[in-house]
């Protein structure tokens, strides 16, 4: 699955904070492979995926009351992005959070039903305008860390659903593919995420680009690189 998606939030006020730097292999810790999740991350910290879809005639309305009130909910933990979908989905609200525990989650939502602002001026009349609530948690694959971007941009969330057996299977093939489109320099690495609770077997890819078109006009050159077809090819067989 395939996904474009625009920050909600205008001129880098809340936008994405994401973006992705490369560790030298050397410098990871010592691989623990198991056969279920293979090579992983050392510490509990993990990230929310949500994804609202709003009502059609909802969707002004929507980002208007979202955007005012959206202080009250990152006072709790902290956002990652807000998007909303431009293509791959409509009237799709998508957006990341990230938690060091799941104790702290449950500390933050516990505190939030007991935050009256946020209850009255927010959720009580934002939930009548959703047709469908989405989450799944995730960890970031530990060969990539969380920064923030240096300019605003589109971002394109692509999603992999991998034969069973975790990283120990996919891990080295899509790290790989992964790097040699890194490599090209037409788009920027935000994260690759694999889904601990949700749809089992499945990463997710954000990534940033200027904009749609040097997005497409970077893939069409990219698929003519022999470097980026070997690698892509060698990371299919474990889809």
């Amino acid at each position: 699955m395939m996904c474009s998606l625009r920050s909600f939030f205008a001129k880098g006020k809340l936008a994405s904070t994401a973006a992705c730097a490369w560790r030298d292999p050397a410098g990871l810790a010592q691989m623990r492979a198991t056969y279920a999740t293979g090579q992983r991350q050392e510490d509990t910290t993990f990230y929310e995926f949500r994804t609202y879809t709003v009502k059609p005639a909802m969707m002004s309305d929507f980002m208007k009351l979202t955007s005012e009130n959206i202080h009250m909910r990152t006072a709790h933990s902290e956002l990652v992005g807000y998007w909303t979908l431009e293509f791959g989905g409509l009237n799709k609200v998508f957006h990341i959070w990230k938690y060091d525990s799941f104790a702290q989650r449950a500390a933050v939502r516990a505190k939030l039903a007991q935050d009256r602002d946020w209850l009255d001026k927010y959720l009580l009349k934002m939930l009548p305008m959703l047709d469908k609530q989405d989450n799944e948690v995730t960890y970031l694959v530990p060969w990539c860390k969380v920064q923030k971007p240096e300019t605003e941009g589109v971002y394109e969330l692509v999603s992999f659903q991998f034969k069973p057996g975790g990283p120990a299977v996919w891990g080295h093939a899509f790290r790989a593919a992964i790097s040699t489109h890194v490599n090209t320099g037409y788009t920027k690495l935000i994260g690759v995420f694999n889904t601990e609770y949700g749809l089992l077997n499945q990463v997710h890819v954000l990534w940033w680009n200027e904009n749609a078109d040097n997005r497409a006009a970077g893939r069409h050159r990219a698929h003519e690189d022999a470097r980026v077809v070997a690698a892509e090819t060698e990371s299919s067989s474990t889809l």
